[in-house]
């Protein structure tokens, strides 16, 4: 059906294991639905500041521009608190944010049983 190229930035902390797992459910889509995913890793975040001495190297952005996607997992850490405000992790996902125009941060959500019936989602 169709081929993506994603740009996967697995970044700090819990980002890593974060990323691998939606790696694998991509490509499991992927299997079941016919389409086909290019996955290339770049840097950003923390371990882009160790790596290459920014927090969103030059490399890491044209991937993303170049992408159909971005997967990206988590920025930052206490290794890194007491940086110089340009070399916060965070810099690097507020840069990219700024760069392609976009925002979409995904949470985790619970309904209380107590206030089922005020959502508009259905109760099951």
């Amino acid at each position: 059906m169709g081929n993506y190229r994603i740009a996967v930035l697995p970044g700090d902390g819990i980002g890593k294991e974060v990323t691998s797992g939606a790696v694998e459910v991509l490509k499991a889509v992927g299997i079941r639905f016919g389409h086909e995913f290019a996955f290339e890793y770049g840097l950003i975040g923390g371990v882009a500041i160790d790596e290459a001495g920014t927090p969103l190297p030059e490399e890491t952005l044209r991937l993303c521009q170049q992408s159909d996607a971005v997967l990206l997992g988590a920025v930052g850490g206490p290794k890194w608190d007491d940086n110089p405000p340009h070399l916060r992790p965070e810099k690097g996902l507020l840069a990219i944010r700024k760069q392609l125009d976009l925002y979409a941060n995904l949470r985790p959500v619970v309904c209380y049983d107590s206030l089922v019936s005020a959502s508009p989602l259905k109760p099951d």
